[in-house]
């Protein structure tokens, strides 16, 4: 038996990751597609040990089965390859890719004709058919494309390049030794925005870190920042459909923030229409913004299969999660971390000022917002037995809080008087127990997190 998580298959190489297993998931796939009538899929890796092999042996099962066969020429990012599925006119696309995880993990992403996240049922569906039939092998018949050009190409063609020529402007990227390495530079070349890099070169290890772009693991693109007077850090996951940002005083940007400074560029500068789509983790300032701009607000469970499941049915202009995952109606329904950091700057380039000052302004309209996350490892079910403990509980108060609502959509969320929030949830990818607030202020989102644990132990 095997178990998708919230974003994809993910396990240990060497342990449950192994090729005999993705090539059983790949043999499910390829019966639940052919089922649906599929002829066409498009294989993409990032630069994590054995991935490229893994992709391969993922091509060769359905080739095997009779399918056309389109893999990355080289490593891509997750964006580049749901572009990929939808514009070449695949039934489905696969990404080897363990997304944020530590260097240990692999995944397996299952992509959708539309170029975003496979539906619940597909998941389901292929998790059902897992070692029912013989795994076929032998045929390697497959095309090599570059999804990475075909991609950026893409990318240009959303923006008016004279923007980033209004003035100049000194941004640090971190690939964090992974898929995005050198794209920025690809993009912004003949412009006035100087691109400086670090940690730009492949490293199946991260550096030591978790490719995930958080306060924690960018102590190095902060320090660059202030060193070298740069207007804005930019952050990209090991697979690239996440980003993370650092201000230009060499603080790390709240991807909550992000959210909230996205939705309003997306709605207000670029006039994009639609609904709004958050996870049960994301920002307060969300429905603040959505009320205020007559937006429509969809809240659904963590994972942005769940967010790019409304985009799919209805005209979304924004959505995405407090991962630091934004998607864009403009675009496919994916994550788009690459885009997300194109469309900072652009932002920046708009207004003209420090992205302190953007923040503030943010603030003086729509409230001040301080979020914080922490994570617990647990064993077993230990996480999912805990949150299931607070349900059960009857909370009026918490933390010298008054509880309005308790919100079971996706673990447990204690929501207070003034829109702040404490939420208890066990990770769908890794053995951890997460624990996120947010309130107006610092002090009392640490209060929250501190009682929260106290109460865990």
């Amino acid at each position: 038996m095997i178990k998708f998580g919230t974003d994809g298959f993910r396990a240990i190489i060497g342990q449950d990751y192994t090729f005999d297993t993705i090539e059983k998931i790949a043999q499910a796939q390829a019966d639940s597609l052919k089922e649906r009538g599929g002829k066409k899929v498009v294989i993409g890796y990032d630069t994590r040990f054995l991935s490229e092999d893994f992709a391969l042996s993922v091509a060769e099962v359905f080739s095997s089965n009779g399918f056309q066969v389109f893999v990355s020429k080289g490593n891509c990012t997750t964006p580049a390859l749901s572009y990929a599925v939808k514009s070449l006119g695949a039934d489905e696309g696969v990404m080897i890719t363990a997304s944020h995880n530590g260097y240990k993990y692999n995944g397996y992403k299952i992509k959708g004709n539309y170029g975003g996240p496979a539906t619940v049922d597909i998941i389901k569906d292929v998790e059902s058919r897992f070692g029912k039939s013989a795994v076929l092998k032998g045929k390697k018949e497959f095309e090599f494309l570059d999804l990475t050009n075909h991609y950026l190409e893409k990318v240009k063609s959303y923006f008016d390049y004279s923007i980033f020529k209004q003035q100049e402007l000194k941004v640090v990227h971190d690939p964090m030794f992974a898929t995005s390495i050198g794209l920025y530079n690809r993009l912004l070349e003949d412009t006035f925005i100087d691109v400086v890099e670090i940690n730009h070169f492949k490293d199946p290890y991260f550096g030591g870190h978790h490719p995930e772009p958080i306060d924690k693991n960018l102590s190095l693109l902060k320090a660059k920042v202030v060193a070298l007077e740069a207007d804005l850090g930019i952050a990209n996951d090991g697979d690239s459909d996440r980003v993370g940002v650092v201000s230009e005083t060499g603080e790390f940007v709240s991807t909550q923030i992000l959210y909230a400074l996205l939705l309003l560029h997306t709605v207000r500068n670029r006039k994009f229409k639609g609904s709004v789509v958050k996870t049960v983790s994301t920002t307060y300032l969300a429905d603040r913004i959505a009320q205020k701009e007559g937006l429509k607000l969809h809240k659904t469970p963590v994972g942005f299969k769940y967010v790019a499941d409304i985009m799919l049915n209805e005209t979304i202009a924004f959505g995405g999660e407090e991962s630091g995952g934004y998607g864009f109606g403009f675009h496919i329904p994916e994550r788009d971390g690459i885009l997300s950091g194109m469309l900072m700057l652009e932002m920046l380039m708009l207004y003209g000022k420090p992205l302190n000052e953007i923040i503030k302004d943010l603030f003086k309209e729509f409230g001040e917002a301080h979020y914080k996350r922490e994570d617990i490892k647990v064993e077993g079910t230990q996480g999912l037995d805990l949150v299931k403990s607070f349900k059960e509980k009857d909370i009026k108060e918490f933390a010298g809080l008054k509880v309005k609502e308790k919100d079971t959509t996706d673990g447990v969320k204690l929501i207070f008087e003034d829109d702040s929030w404490l939420l208890l949830r066990a990770s769908g990818t890794e053995p951890v127990l997460r624990i996120y607030a947010e309130t107006p202020s610092l002090k009392i989102t640490d209060k929250l997190i501190n009682e929260a644990k106290k109460q865990i132990q």
